[in-house]
């Protein structure tokens, strides 16, 4: 199951590559099996290019690696928090993709202007506080964590209807209930950031979207009466 896991995780962040999210080593996807209590995360600044499925570092909830010939990512501490504070979250993603992290250096967040941003999205993707000086000398990795944890208690934000963040000055961390969806979600996620900048950019004085219209398109899709997709006698989703 590990090196399923493993293999999964490598897919993953080369998909991120090839989906041009990330370029050089700027970015990092994990997953995670919860009845071991274990991820597998891309090793820290090893290049797309050469980086293999064996590559990927096998860490405990605890921080402790158990299995690697790397170093994990440095944003390793991170995507621990989301994984210990998240309970339906399978698979995190960090990139520094253009448009979200223009957002995020901006310290705004990226308001949902539209439909298509609707169907994936529950609202506008936060921004965070930007870290205190003792949080960024301190355990810095961890405390971006619990910066995005407190986020959503403040917001009073659902993780897997809004399954992304902007952390303020620094960049997007994404999630999803799988590994595939983690990294589906990362590229909405910039496709939305790009319809937000532009529509901006022609109409300063846009406001969002209706939020009856963010209802119908979120819930048609995600709510428990959804409708969306091709479905079987039974209900169950093909």
């Amino acid at each position: 199951m590990l090196s399923e896991l493993k293999e999964k995780v490598f897919q993953a962040n080369i998909d991120i590559y090839k989906k041009g999210l990330v370029i050089y080593t700027w970015g990092n996807v994990s997953g995670i099996d919860r009845e071991k209590g274990i991820i597998a995360i891309k090793p820290s600044g090893v290049d797309y290019d050469t980086l293999k499925p064996e590559d990927m570092v096998l860490v405990g909830l605890d921080g402790q690696v158990i299995e690697g010939a790397y170093n994990p990512s440095t944003d390793t501490k991170t995507h621990l928090v989301l994984y210990n504070h998240f309970e339906t979250v399978e698979g995190v993603v960090h990139t520094h993709a253009v448009h979200s992290t223009v957002y995020a250096q901006a310290h705004e967040p990226i308001p949902c202007l539209g439909t298509t941003h609707a169907d994936h999205f529950y609202g506008e993707i936060p921004v965070t506080e930007m870290m205190t000086d003792e949080e960024i000398g301190g355990d810095y990795e961890t405390e971006t964590g619990r910066l995005i944890v407190r986020t959503f208690e403040e917001k009073h934000l659902n993780p897997a209807d809004v399954p992304a963040v902007l952390v303020a000055s620094h960049g997007p961390f994404v999630w999803g209930s799988s590994v595939d969806k983690a990294v589906y979600n990362a590229v909405t996620l910039e496709e939305i950031a790009k319809m937000a900048l532009y529509t901006s950019l022609l109409n300063p004085d846009i406001r969002g979207i209706k939020q009856t219209l963010l209802d119908k398109h979120y819930l048609r899709k995600h709510g428990k009466d959804s409708y969306y997709g091709q479905q079987n006698i039974e209900g169950e989703e093909k």
